[in-house]
């Protein structure tokens, strides 16, 4: 199973790569915001994260409701935080 993984973006640590540093459930993390810069991403800004890139941007609302049914899958958030740790860009 893939799934989405809400992040805040913290900053913009390299612009003309599209890479952003982003507070992942408490683990600060570097991921590509290239799919999604389009959109206007800056900090602040709520993303869902798979394998080391924001697929689309989401609010703040949408970002918490997601957090929690992800706590609520027990082993299924873990692993998929483990995936997003291993898939570092940095």
């Amino acid at each position: 199973m893939c799934l989405g993984i809400p992040g805040q973006v913290l900053e913009i640590v390299d612009d003309a790569n599209s890479i952003a540093r982003v507070d992942v459930s408490g683990v600060k993390r570097n991921v590509s915001v290239a799919l999604v810069r389009s959109e206007g991403i800056a900090p602040g800004d709520w993303v869902l994260i798979h394998v080391g890139f924001a697929m689309s941007k989401i609010d703040e609302a949408e970002a918490r409701e997601t957090l929690k049914a992800l706590q609520l899958m027990g082993d299924v958030y873990t692993d998929e935080l483990k995936l997003l740790h291993s898939s570092q860009i940095e």
